[in-house]
């Protein structure tokens, strides 16, 4: 099995542009370029989606995407410093099992 190829956000972009933009025929670009015309479809989705900031890169979250995360991240710790006062009040008012 051969090894997965990536695409840099700049190849991506251009390849949707010579589409999108030069209005060439997909097969004709995804051969040219020797990708599948599938993922030359899903690239245009994408681009059509999340404009700029489609293909953020390796490890990188979309900018709505990372706050969603940063904000779960500080719901569960405030849902722990939560539990922690409610385990001392009950303790400071004897209430404690």
């Amino acid at each position: 099995m051969g090894t997965r190829r990536r695409f840099s956000r700049e190849f991506k972009f251009e390849a949707v542009s010579m589409v999108a933009e030069q209005g060439r025929d997909l097969y004709e670009v995804a051969r040219e370029l020797e990708i599948r015309p599938d993922m030359l479809q899903r690239w245009m989705r994408k681009l059509g989606e999340d404009g700029g900031v489609a293909f953020p890169g390796s490890g990188r979250l979309k900018p709505d995407d990372e706050e969603v995360r940063r904000l779960r991240r500080e719901n569960e710790r405030l849902r722990q410093e939560r539990d922690i006062l409610k385990k001392a009040v009950a303790i400071c008012s004897g209430q404690h099992r």
